[in-house]
């Protein structure tokens, strides 16, 4: 087991938001193959979870991470939301490309799960089955939806979602920045921001070891989430990497952006 290995870490406040990263390989895997985003500074996290083996996936996440990690300061709303579809379009060629170079039929492929969020609204993005989800008001509510085989299993009505959990074929998906469509599809959901609204992107490596009241419990904890997230999962002996970014929005401050607009 790899419970040694100790959490990746990360914690930062900026304007209305204080964000916390954690990450860990699981108990299984000797490496991770997850990345994540904290930039609470732009208003933009993410999850990428890297798929294809031979370290195709470490490569795959590491190329789209760094694409968000790279996104320039001082851009409007709109104008952020359009520079992430183009980054992400851009990584989606360029893993292409690399798969190409390689040969022996190579995919380099990553889900990723994104946040967007400004003034009273926020927008996330996602391609593959790490999830977002928002906890407002003490409920708990999964605002992505997966693209994967058994969750079109589930909305068949074919089998329940318990039993995707444990389905053989549950680690395959069928959207992915990489894969072998030619261009890029992410999924979109806004809505508006409240003040206190917390919000958690996680690779599946949590969602699929810890069931969501216990999620829903780590999240109405005051400290700490995102670790704490990580260490329910080991507990449970995750036999995937795992990953959680909680999102905090502060109640009652008003963000720069809308302070300056409303002046």
């Amino acid at each position: 087991m790899n419970t040694s290995e100790p959490i990746t870490r990360s914690q930062l406040s900026a304007g209305r938001f204080t964000s916390s990263a954690a990450s860990h390989p699981g108990t299984v895997r000797d490496h991770n193959e997850d990345r994540f985003v904290n930039r609470p500074d732009l208003g933009l996290w993410a999850v990428a979870d890297g798929a294809g083996g031979h370290q195709a996936g470490d490569v795959a996440a590491t190329v789209v991470a760094d694409a968000l990690r790279a996104v320039p300061a001082g851009l409007a709303s709109a104008e952020l939301l359009a520079e992430v579809r183009l980054r992400m379009g851009r990584a989606h060629q360029r893993l292409q490309q690399e798969a190409v170079r390689r040969g022996g039929g190579d995919i380099l492929a990553t889900t990723v799960v994104v946040l967007i969020a400004r003034g009273d609204h926020y927008a996330c993005l996602w391609a593959g089955d790490s999830r977002a989800y928002l906890l407002r008001g003490g409920m708990l509510t999964q605002v992505s939806h997966d693209h994967s085989f058994v969750q079109e299993l589930v909305d068949a009505g074919e089998i329940t979602p318990v039993e995707a959990v444990v389905h053989p074929r549950a680690n395959i998906i069928t959207r992915a920045i990489g894969a072998r469509d030619p261009v890029v599809n992410l999924d979109k959901s806004t809505d508006r921001l409240r003040g206190g609204d917390r919000f958690l992107l996680c690779s599946d490596g949590v969602s699929k070891t810890l069931p969501e009241d216990e999620i829903a419990h780590i999240l109405a904890g005051e400290d700490a989430a995102a670790v704490q997230l990580i260490a329910a999962a080991l507990e449970q002996q995750a036999d995937d990497n795992i990953t959680a970014v909680v999102v905090d929005a502060i109640v009652d401050l008003p963000d720069p952006e809308v302070t300056i607009a409303r002046g």
